[in-house]
């Protein structure tokens, strides 16, 4: 049976749908108000006379702020996950390694390293989106229907023509592909690569016009048949989804 869709993830944040607690709160979970919080108890912590009752009350009122933080990430990678299984026959994530994007900076005494405080800031900031526990729960929940994508060249890469060229990103946001002009937001490019399963090594060109042409890769349509699969069944047409 041929998978009709296919869903990127873990690539243009902009298609998962937000935590019910606010919107504003995807990218770092707390509030900027729970933030403060958890800074003042440490503060008040760091001031207090050691193994004071007033040390520990501050440490765990700082614990207990990011303990929600940890349960309102992991309650918004289950109800993605589950909403990922349900609607989409085919979900592509791009293989992104965690482990070495969030590697420490700091370096060594003989080699120390720069910019320490802003690396350890972005660490922070790449772990508390959830991409692993996203992509694990996924896996459980739709197996055999989840595929990882190579990372390299899914930025470069223009969508609609396939050319692989450096120049055509123009800024962190902005892509224009120098071959056929196609124009969108470099993370919206990026996602519909992964969606296609196009990443890794470039395809094979040959000279055609200004700029180049890049061959049509020749993948058949055609699947083999799938066993039935266990998890969560994919929405059938016309089904009730709120019994």
């Amino acid at each position: 049976m041929a998978l009709a869709k296919s869903f990127s993830a873990c690539c243009c944040t902009s298609a998962f749908p937000e935590p019910s607690h606010s919107l504003s709160r995807r990218a770092s979970v707390l509030t900027v108000k729970e933030r403060a919080q958890i800074r003042k108890h440490e503060r008040r912590a760091a001031r207090a006379r050691k193994n004071s009752p007033e040390k520990a009350a501050a440490y765990a009122k700082a614990a207990k702020l990011k303990a929600r933080e940890a349960n309102r990430r992991k309650d918004w990678c289950e109800k993605t996950s589950t909403m990922l299984a349900r609607s989409y026959g085919l979900v592509r994530f791009e293989k992104l390694n965690i482990k070495n994007m969030t590697r420490s900076a700091k370096g060594t005494v003989e080699q120390p390293g720069k910019n320490v405080a802003q690396k350890a800031g972005l660490n922070r900031a790449i772990l508390a989106q959830g991409w692993g526990l996203l992509r694990q729960r996924t896996e459980h929940k739709a197996p055999g229907r989840v595929e990882d994508v190579p990372a390299p060249y899914t930025s470069l890469r223009c969508s609609a023509c396939g050319w692989i060229e450096k120049k055509s990103r123009k800024s962190q946001a902005d892509f224009e592909c120098v071959s056929c002009g196609f124009t969108c937001n470099a993370d919206n490019n990026a996602a519909a690569n992964v969606a296609a399963g196009q990443g890794g090594i470039p395809r094979p060109r040959r000279s055609a016009g200004v700029g180049g042409v890049t061959a049509a890769a020749s993948r058949s349509n055609a699947r083999e048949p799938q066993p039935n699969r266990v998890g969560i069944p994919l929405f059938q047409e016309g089904e009730d989804v709120n019994r």
